[in-house]
């Protein structure tokens, strides 16, 4: 899945001026931690109504990081990597993700409270 955002900074960001268009992408080992996460709590749980919220939350927090991706504090990883990790926080779960040039590579869904430095 590909989208695109162009993100125009204001002067007061003390950044140059410059429009910066960033696309999203996502990568098959998110879609298959989101898919088992929507389907463990919409079956396993029977709750289908907080696996929807979940999945629109998720969306809606990856649309607004999209705009400033490289804005936030990049994840320690005990991994050596060519681009750090970023992390978005939904609820109880972690969206892990790389900018790579104009690129947001979403890569991962993880429930935050597993041992996150031995996953990421």
């Amino acid at each position: 899945m590909c989208a695109t955002l162009t993100v125009k900074y204001s002067p007061d960001l003390r950044k140059v001026l410059m429009d910066k268009e960033y696309k999203l992408f996502y990568l098959p080992t998110f879609e298959e931690d989101i898919a088992s996460v929507r389907d463990y709590i919409a079956i396993d749980l029977a709750n289908p109504i907080a696996a929807l919220r979940l999945i629109e939350d998720t969306e809606e927090a990856i649309l607004k990081r999209l705009s400033n991706p490289k804005g936030f504090t990049p994840y320690k990883s005990k991994r050596d990597r060519k681009q750090p990790y970023y992390r978005i926080n939904i609820r109880n779960y972690a969206v892990f993700y790389v900018v790579i040039g104009n690129i947001m590579e979403v890569r991962r869904f993880v429930y935050a409270k597993r041992d996150l430095p031995d996953i990421i």
